[in-house]
């Protein structure tokens, strides 16, 4: 069986248990015990693969609690960031799923003794509350404990079935890509609310191959709303691991968001001192100002959302809004997240943004803040995509693209809503590898190419108000039949001819009847 093979047989497997299991329950509430059992499973067996080090004479699993030794847990939370008991690993659990009458509060300890294993080292922040949203007493459930039990042990032994072969860096992929197909299909069934945490892969694809585009190496990438992480994993995947040198940064507002990108990262190999994601407001409490500048900065912001903007009166001192002289609108924050990332990018580095279209022809203050990014020479690209990309909107995005290094102070403007840039599916459209390709060919070699690509200068956007709607610079093909007026008048002429002929024909024939 192929690579390819086998992930579609697992993705087909892992949903089937996800519906099965669920019961009555909606898909989207009950995601957080599909995940969160995945994720459970996954790092036990990559914690008994660390403490076995390729001994084959040990069997973690087997072996009692009694033999770990205080250095033992101590070692192993500095490199893995947390402990599991042999007795607390899943395999050991789902064992006894069906049987055990405590199940649910089992559960329940086991993981508040892993998160709490951490407490005191450097992997505290990044372990706290990684099951919070796993609640083994919710009513959804079930109403009594035998039937929460029964619908955590069907949960259990259901992940416990996928075969994801041996634990290597195959397994982990497997395991990675199986979370994120997970989260990828809650996200479309679940409509508006799973777009706001999850980017759709193709996309995040561009994303990523746009904000680190010619960099050999990054010193760091961030994602200022990162949802469930699939933007900086996409950058990982993309490239290989040592090109991002100090590891992947990112904030996100939902607490369960939050968690699942924690859980994201470590289900792709990402150790806790290779990530750090922060609970928090962007805007108003913004997270790694000490770290700043990245290199690459990756986002999908929650489009046109309200923020306290200027009833906050300190904001436009703000460091990341004061240089722009105003702030975003109250009802539209798009561009305080722009104007933040721009803050926080270095200056080698890109910022790949994807922005609601609005906010580049709009008036007032969203204007002036287009004013101050094109007079700074800020604004590398903007494409347009296709519409019906993401889960929960139709609506065709753009992509801003920040650059702080251009050598010259033209922008790049591509038309990539056409049909040549995207597949139609069932439910959304996709871009295919080579749709990508397309369009960061045209990011590349910035040439004008007709219908689809314009480098603009500076003047011509300034005459028309620093308006960047793609629309605006590259003109849409006209698709209508070219007719010829004269041809056409011929052929008109001639079937004229004909009908006044077959009227005479007829005319003739109904005179020699009636005589």
């Amino acid at each position: 069986m192929t690579g390819a093979e086998q992930r579609k047989k697992l993705q087909s497997q892992i949903w089937a248990i996800a519906n099965d299991v669920r019961g009555a329950v909606d898909g989207w509430d009950f995601k957080q015990y599909v995940l969160g059992t995945l994720f459970y499973r996954f790092i036990s067996e990559n914690f008994a693969l660390y403490i076995e080090a390729d001994d084959d004479s040990i069997n973690y699993a087997e072996l009692s609690d009694s033999v770990i030794t205080p250095e033992i847990k101590d070692d192993a939370i500095k490199t893995k960031g947390y402990f599991i008991y042999p007795s607390q690993l899943f395999a050991n659990v789902a064992k006894n799923a069906n049987t055990n009458e405590s199940l649910n509060t089992d559960l329940a300890k086991i993981f508040v003794e892993i998160e709490s294993s951490a407490n005191g080292y450097p992997s505290e922040g990044d372990i706290k509350g990684l099951f919070a949203d796993f609640d083994t007493t919710s009513n959804r459930l079930g109403n009594t404990v035998k039937d929460k039990n029964a619908r955590l042990a069907d949960v259990i032994k259901g992940v416990a079935r996928l075969d994801f072969g041996d634990f290597d860096d195959s397994k982990i992929d497997l395991f990675g890509d199986a979370y994120e197909f997970l989260i990828s299909n809650y996200a479309a069934n679940a409509g508006k609310s799973g777009g706001e945490f999850f980017t759709p892969q193709h996309v995040s694809k561009l994303i990523a191959q746009l904000a680190m585009h010619k960099q050999t190496s990054v010193n760091k990438i961030y994602d200022p709303a990162c949802g469930s992480g699939s933007l900086l994993l996409q950058a990982k995947k993309h490239f290989d691991a040592h090109i991002v040198e100090e590891g992947f940064f990112g904030q996100e507002i939902n607490h369960t968001t939050y968690n699942l990108a924690r859980m994201n990262m470590f289900l792709h190999n990402i150790n806790y001192d290779k990530f750090n994601i922060k609970l928090g407001n962007t805007l108003i409490d913004p997270h790694f100002g000490d770290d700043k500048p990245f290199d690459a900065i990756v986002s999908n912001p929650p489009y046109s959302v309200k923020w306290i903007g200027s009833d906050d009166p300190t904001l436009i001192n703000d460091d990341r809004f004061a240089p722009a002289g105003v702030l975003a609108p109250k009802s539209k924050a798009d561009f305080a997240f722009v104007l933040h990332a721009l803050s926080y990018l270095s200056s080698k580095g890109r910022a790949a943004i994807v922005c609601f279209p609005g906010i580049f022809y709009r008036g007032g203050a969203e204007q002036q803040i287009r004013k101050y990014l094109v007079d700074n020479n800020y604004v590398e690209t903007v494409i347009s995509l296709a519409p019906n990309l993401f889960y929960g909107t139709t609506i065709a995005v753009t992509i801003l693209v920040l650059a702080k290094n251009k050598k010259d102070t033209t922008t790049q403007f591509i038309e990539a809503s056409g049909q040549d840039f995207f597949k139609k599916e069932i439910n959304n459209n996709v871009m295919l590898d080579k749709h990508i390709q397309q369009i960061m060919d045209l990011f590349d070699s910035k040439e004008n190419v007709d219908h689809v690509a314009r480098s603009v200068p500076y003047e011509e956007v300034v005459a028309k108000g620093y308006n960047l709607s793609v629309s605006s610079y590259v003109e849409a093909k006209d698709n209508r039949e070219v007719v010829d007026i004269a041809q056409l008048n011929a052929e008109i002429e001639t079937t004229v001819g004909k009908i006044n002929q077959l009227r005479a024909d007829i005319d003739a024939i109904v005179a020699e009847i009636e005589a």
